[in-house]
């Protein structure tokens, strides 16, 4: 809920406080706390601390970091400044999500069967905070929206002390520098198809992040109010598809599941270069299958496919790599992309939508001739 609060609105946010200019830039943030947090994080859970504990700690930390954000805005600092306390929010926030993640696959007996539903409650958490922002606190370019996510993420600390206390991997002996770190986890790319599907999370992620920031843009262009309520309709296709995943996935081989995702979105930014609200809202409720399908289903793979020595550490790769390399080169890549295609102030949506058309393609391409799976042998 906090997440879809913040991370939905904070473009408008931003450009209604007069720091538009560094939507791009606050966006990678994330990505690059996510070259250094997730996997030290990971490294922790899987070897030193319960993940249980870092959950607690690092959401109080997300909850002070994201109200000084936005009183970082508020109070007029200058840039710099914002910067820096959106990178704080980053460096403590970005490892939640995959952190969780390991969590709730440790208390899983199946987890193709249970990870769908239970991973829909997330999507419906961030549903609703979009409601929240849009019909309650009318709050779509306010900082509202920021102090009321910050006061949810102590509410998520205080739901933490009702999470078993998950104990650590018993790694023995003297650790060196590289698992400290969590940079032992680079040696499961090593296995073809783990690398396939690592390099796909990366390369998928670059179109993926032009779907918040700038969707929300193109809305407010064509005059759409309530903008974070609109980009909810993502999030009723997303719950329905991770409520049908487990029957898919029994059904359909893991391949075509990954390509269903990737090109479904190829269809999505198709759809909102014609540049209409009725088009953009088709083209966002599809984000729904085009996120789960893939995303989802990563990590169930991995959950099923690795060690459960390393499980928390491949969820950290895969949050590296997605909100890391993917998300840096898409935020700032999105960010020159969106200045090539204004003319006088004036965005050219449906050129803008058609690059990212073409990406999305180009990473369907390489991930069908790229991967393998079981059939093929490995």
């Amino acid at each position: 809920m906090p997440m879809g609060m913040w991370n939905v609105p904070l473009a408008n946010i931003y450009a209604a406080h007069g720091r538009a200019h560094l939507v791009p830039w606050v966006l990678a943030t994330t990505a690059i706390a996510a070259f250094i947090s997730p996997l030290f994080v990971g490294a922790l859970a899987d070897q030193k601390m319960s993940p249980t504990l870092l959950l607690r700690w690092l959401a109080l930390a997300t909850g002070a970091a994201l109200c000084l954000t936005c009183l970082s805005l508020a109070w007029q600092w200058n840039d710099g400044l914002v910067l820096l306390c959106a990178q704080i929010q980053s460096l403590v926030a970005t490892p939640v999500w995959s952190l969780t993640s390991s969590i709730v696959f440790s208390q899983l007996h199946s987890p193709k069967q249970q990870f769908g539903p239970l991973r829909a409650c997330a999507t419906f958490g961030w549903m609703a905070g979009c409601w929240i922002v849009s019909f309650v606190l009318h709050a779509d370019a306010s900082l509202v929206a920021g102090f009321t996510a910050a006061g949810l993420w102590v509410g998520v600390m205080g739901l933490s002390w009702m999470l078993p206390l998950i104990q650590p991997g018993d790694m023995q002996g003297k650790r060196s520098f590289r698992q400290i770190l969590g940079l032992d986890a680079l040696d499961l790319l090593k296995n073809r198809d783990h690398r396939v599907v690592f390099i796909t999370a990366a390369l998928y992620s670059i179109p993926l992040a032009a779907f918040y920031p700038y969707t929300a843009r193109h809305l407010k262009d064509l005059g759409v109010q309530n903008v974070a309520a609109v980009i909810s309709l993502a999030q009723t296709t997303e719950v329905l598809t991770m409520l049908l995943l487990a029957g898919v996935l029994a059904r359909v081989r893991l391949k075509w599941v990954f390509l269903a995702g990737i090109g479904i979105c190829v269809i999505r930014y198709g759809l909102n270069s014609f540049n209409t609200q009725t088009w953009i809202m088709i083209g966002t409720t599809l984000h729904g299958f085009a996120f789960t399908l893939y995303f989802i289903t990563t990590q169930i793979y991995l959950e099923e496919r690795i060690d459960k020595m390393w499980r928390a550490r491949a969820q950290a790769l895969l949050a590296l790599l997605m909100g890391g390399v993917g998300n840096l080169i898409g935020y700032l890549g999105g960010g020159w992309w969106h200045r090539t295609c204004e003319i006088n102030g004036v965005t050219d949506w449906s050129k803008f939508w058609l690059g990212e058309t073409a990406l999305t393609a180009a990473v369907f391409l390489f991930f069908a001739l790229a991967y393998r799976g079981i059939r093929a042998g490995r």
